[in-house]
């Protein structure tokens, strides 16, 4: 068997490292070609050792000494900046491109991965929210493949797997995270700590307090109109707190397939390297038996204000859902950094797309002055 060789975008954070254990749980079928890390150099170091890869980036140009001491005595070439990402994945030697980077700053790497016709496992929210009509074209142009790796979207390309009938609608599912029962008092009052306190997955910070406002369902209702063409009246989020059912697609004749199991981000990265087959994976199994109570509920999108700007954005379309993402990295940051509280999140996203310039089809240059603005307009009003 050759194996495929896999570039990881962000190998030092959760979907990285996760997809590294998967690598790792299956030697003869995988080779790790490319890491590339924000600023963790000790953790992209011990990374490189254990699995030899052709080359890493460190984007801080500023941790480049140090990775490169790190790494002195390894045949492993040694890269640095936000240019030597889009660099390496155009490289011919990898297969597989894992695009796991946090923020708007996965952008032009994915799109370099996509015009180099690399099969891209998106794990990126960003990259369809902020340009998914752009992102969709180029991957049309050139062939390249793109498949989910977020667990709702790998529901949904799972179930649509084999089928050749319309999809009428789908069901894209939410934990509800910590705050699913709390009032407008406690969001008033709630800290990092309890935002970051998630009841089923483990996460990055950012992604966490996403899930925490159900501002990452709403990024997820926009990705999933670009990966399935769909309409926003084709898509239907549920809160599911057991977090068992990963998503739903309903058919033209009424039928419903769903694809569950244990709330393990391990399963569908490994589903995105090895499709169209299942890979062996050592992680929990499902029990029925312990899961007596499967439920689910419509979304409060008072309380949950963010869902509700993401679908307003999805409705506007052009470059709507590239300020509402802007706005809500600043937001988040803020928040994290105990700037602001945590209702004050959906007030700088609505801000923010209130504020837009809209452009009904955006360029990449748009999609990237857009950014720059209301960013800069989200610092100014936080």
């Amino acid at each position: 068997m050759i194996k495929k060789r896999i570039a990881i975008l962000g190998s030092t954070g959760s979907i990285g490292t996760q997809a590294l254990d998967v690598i790792a749980q299956h030697p003869d079928r995988y080779e790790v070609e490319t890491l590339t890390a924000h600023r963790n150099v000790s953790l992209l170091a011990r990374q490189a050792l254990r699995f030899q890869p052709n080359a890493v980036v460190i984007a801080d140009d500023s941790k480049y000494g140090e990775l490169k001491a790190l790494l002195a005595d390894q045949p492993i070439k040694v890269y640095a900046g936000s240019k030597a990402l889009c660099e390496v994945v155009q490289l011919p030697g990898a297969d597989v491109v894992v695009s796991a980077l946090v923020g708007i700053a996965g952008l032009r790497p994915t799109i370099c991965a996509v015009e180099a016709k690399k099969q891209v496992a998106l794990a990126n929210k960003e990259t369809l929210v902020v340009a998914g009509d752009l992102i969709c074209r180029l991957a049309q142009r050139s062939g390249a493949a793109i498949i989910p790796v977020d667990s709702e979207h790998s529901a949904i390309f799972q179930c649509l797997a084999g089928e050749c009938s319309p999809v009428e609608k789908i069901y894209l599912t939410a934990s509800g995270g910590p705050f699913l029962h709390a009032s407008a008092n406690d969001l008033r009052r709630a800290t990092k700590e309890q935002a970051l306190r998630h009841p089923q997955w483990s996460m990055g910070d950012k992604v966490t307090i996403d899930s925490a406002s159900m501002m990452n369902k709403g990024f997820e209702v926009i990705e999933a109109r670009w990966l399935f063409d769909l309409k926003p009246t084709q898509m239907e989020v549920l809160v599911h707190p057991q977090s068992v059912v990963h998503s739903m697609v309903q058919f033209a004749d009424g039928s419903i397939k769903a694809q569950l199991g244990a709330p393990d981000m391990r399963i569908p990265i490994g589903y995105a390297l090895s499709f169209p087959e299942r890979l062996a994976l050592s992680v929990s199994r499902l029990s029925f038996a312990e899961t007596p109570a499967l439920t689910f509920q419509k979304p409060d999108t008072e309380k949950f204000r963010c869902l509700a700007l993401a679908y307003e954005a999805l409705r506007m379309g052009g470059n709507a859902a590239c300020a509402v993402n802007a706005a809500n990295e600043v937001a988040v940051s803020a928040f994290l950094h105990g700037k602001i509280t945590f209702p004050d999140i959906a007030r700088l996203v609505e801000v923010g797309l209130q504020k837009n310039d809209f452009i009904a089809q955006p360029t990449l240059e748009d999609y990237l002055k857009t950014d720059e603005r209301i960013r800069r307009i989200a610092e100014e009003m936080r």
